[in-house]
């Protein structure tokens, strides 16, 4: 019995170190075809502690949900050849298994058209394709001139930077990336929630592959207008992630030799190390944070404390100090959080709007966390305040931290005497003038009376 126990604790330590996912490690694959093809992406997610289970959409076996929970944390769904994905993957129960918190990440294909389901689906992503769900991105100065030397659907790509110099790059490095025969698409742009990764070069256009004039005057968008990887995150910061071109993961790109038009000589491709970092964001081992304590207390203007942590009543024009502790997780591991430059995390001191709006600075560093805070005084104004932190960016989960505190206003016995208020000065310098000039006129009224005439002493005599 006590072997059978020591057994089991192991087992499950075991789970907890190699299920690297901070959402989990149960990852369904949805394919057709032979897995051979994409042996190595197999490997690198079972060394990366993921338990994969392969199914066919057209197998009675598969659900995404089993007695109301999810059975899986992440799905990938790669090309089929059929016209749907079945009842199972239908866009309603991938549209709830995104809000259960799941993740997907979906590869198109130029091989195929994509199918009606998958297309309905990403409209209420607000994501486009080419409406005839047949056409690729070709670019006639970006391709791969030893594998499409004649039709120029083999994209050769630097790695992507960053999109704004404030958000943080999970997919940047150094390399070419080669994409097959990629299915472009559109973002909309009413959706805060849409990122692009992979934008196409100015000269790509996109086209039916079943015309026999290929021409870009009819395209259905051009040039960087096309998205070849493009990405979603949710409000409860599950992720969705769209890969125009499923080739790129399969083994003979991981590795393979390319060469640009430009080009002097053939390089390697850096598809492996992309699919490493495009999977491991889509299925949170990458931009996930993660909110340690919180404390906010009585402080002097140094931010020293003064006071219990987290009281629920706070005076007004008390100096306050804030304070929240962040970390990222990276693969296997929490690490300090360090806030990408010409950005800030902010905290909004607010009752219906918000009275301060300050930047959170890094006050100390742990091992796996950083500590940022803020010194402010409480305004002159009572009521029920909240402390708010809500921070949402591309391609890191969202932050919303919200506490309520009041806030009173002075004690009778806490407002400052008169002679403490240099302010007051003046008119307490008035007031004793006022009395000083009347106690002087009744003194002289009092001591000044009128000397009498000759004639009042004559008649005073007689």
């Amino acid at each position: 019995m006590r072997s059978f126990l020591s057994f089991l604790l192991l087992g499950f330590w075991g789970a907890c170190v190699h299920a690297l996912s901070s959402s989990g490690s149960r990852l369904l694959v949805v394919l057709e075809d032979d897995q051979s093809s994409y042996s190595a992406l197999w490997a690198d997610l079972k060394a990366r502690g993921y338990d994969i289970t392969f199914e066919s959409p057209k197998s009675d076996k598969l659900s995404l949900f089993e007695h109301g929970e999810k059975s899986f944390d992440h799905l990938l769904i790669l090309p089929t050849k059929s016209k749907g994905l079945g009842p199972a993957l239908a866009p309603k129960l991938l549209l709830d298994f995104i809000n259960d918190e799941g993740n997907i990440l979906l590869a198109l294909s130029g091989k195929s058209s994509t199918p009606s389901s998958i297309s309905s689906l990403l409209l209420e992503m607000d994501l486009h394709i080419s409406p005839d769900r047949s056409s690729i991105v070709v670019d006639h100065f970006n391709y791969d001139t030893l594998s499409a030397t004649d039709k120029h659907d083999v994209l050769l790509l630097p790695l992507p930077n960053p999109t704004r110099p404030d958000v943080k790059s999970f997919f940047s490095g150094e390399g070419v990336l080669a994409l097959p025969r990629p299915v472009g698409q559109s973002l909309g742009n009413a959706s805060p929630l849409l990122a692009p990764v992979v934008r196409a070069p100015e000269t790509a256009y996109s086209y039916n592959v079943k015309d026999d004039s290929p021409s870009a005057e009819d395209s259905f968008v051009t040039g960087s207008q096309l998205a070849l990887v493009s990405t979603m995150q949710a409000r409860n910061s599950a992720r969705f992630t769209v890969l125009g071109s499923a080739e790129a993961l399969e083994d003979k790109w991981f590795s393979a030799s390319v060469k640009s038009p430009a080009a002097k000589a053939a390089v390697t491709s850096v598809n492996r190390e992309f699919a490493k970092q495009l999977t491991g964001w889509t299925f949170q081992e990458l931009g996930v944070l993660r909110v340690g304590k919180i404390e906010h207390y009585l402080s002097d203007e140094y931010g020293n404390i003064e006071g219990e942590v987290n009281p629920t009543i706070y005076r007004i024009k008390n100096d306050v100090t804030f304070d929240i502790e962040l970390s990222e997780y990276e693969f296997d591991k929490w690490v300090p959080f360090k806030v990408p430059s010409k950005d800030d995390i902010q905290l909004e001191f607010s009752m219906l709007s918000p009275f301060h709006r300050l930047n959170l600075e890094p006050k100390t560093r742990t091992q796996n966390s950083t500590i940022f805070g803020v010194t402010f005084t409480t305004p002159d104004q009572h009521g029920i305040f909240s402390f708010r932190v809500n921070y949402n960016r591309p391609f890191l989960t969202n932050i919303e931290e919200k506490h309520e505190v009041t806030v009173r206003h002075f004690a009778h016995d806490e407002y400052p005497r008169s002679w403490s208020i240099r302010g007051g000065w003046v008119w307490i310098a008035g007031l004793w003038a006022v009395i000083g000039g009347f106690l002087a006129f009744v003194l002289v009224w009092l001591y000044s009376a009128p000397v009498p005439s000759a004639e009042a002493n004559i008649r005073k005599v007689k």
